[in-house]
């Protein structure tokens, strides 16, 4: 995975409660086992005619928004337990998703896939959708060290919750592989401890 500590970027807004994840990526383009290309499906039957051509009044589809956070409504990634949804994200180009509230196991495939599920109060929530209707280009600040999200342009600052071994896996671009094995000196020092019985 790529590492991830401070992200600037504008925020896409998507201010729809409950989206799941048939809506995030739809089951019929569940075909590969890879987490590359799912990007091009992502919100396709919010985002496409059934002709395939654009439909302009969805906002991934206007020019005037853009970048690599999801400013999303509460409940996101409910649903089934897909883990394409999380890499439809990905792919696509976004590495941060806010909402004030996340479906679990979402919330877990999106950490384990090296998207940060950026959870805020539902309060904070409206500040930073009215910020983005105000100005599109808002810019924002994502400090997964100091675990903050910044708004230069307004001076406004939230903090947010994260696990402490999900935090350090993003930072340093690990999995769950990678992790055990950044571990190795640790462990091999631990076993030439230990008593062994046999």
């Amino acid at each position: 995975m790529e590492k991830f500590q401070t992200l600037y970027s504008a925020a896409v807004p998507l201010p729809l409660e409950n989206i799941d994840t048939d809506q995030i990526i739809p089951a019929r383009f569940l075909k590969a086992t890879t987490r590359e290309g799912f990007g091009e499906n992502l919100f396709c039957d919010w985002r496409r005619n059934p002709d395939g051509s654009p439909k302009p009044e969805f906002v991934l589809n206007d020019p005037k928004f853009n970048g690599q956070i999801l400013l999303a409504g509460q409940n996101f990634g409910c649903g089934s337990s897909r883990e394409h949804a999380a890499w439809a994200l990905y792919d696509a180009g976004f590495r941060v998703v806010i909402s004030s509230y996340f479906a679990d196991i979402f919330r877990g495939n999106a950490l384990n896939s090296g998207l940060l599920p950026l959870q805020v109060t539902d309060a904070e929530l409206a500040r930073l959708f009215a910020l983005v209707e105000q100005d599109a280009a808002t810019q924002f600040v994502v400090n997964l060290p100091e675990q903050t999200l910044h708004v230069p342009a307004t001076g406004d600052s939230f903090h947010f919750a994260i696990d402490a071994y999900k935090k350090e896996c993003l930072i340093n671009g690990y999995d769950d592989i990678d992790y055990l094995v950044s571990q190795k000196p640790a462990i091999e020092a631990y076993e030439q401890t230990r008593t062994w019985t046999w």
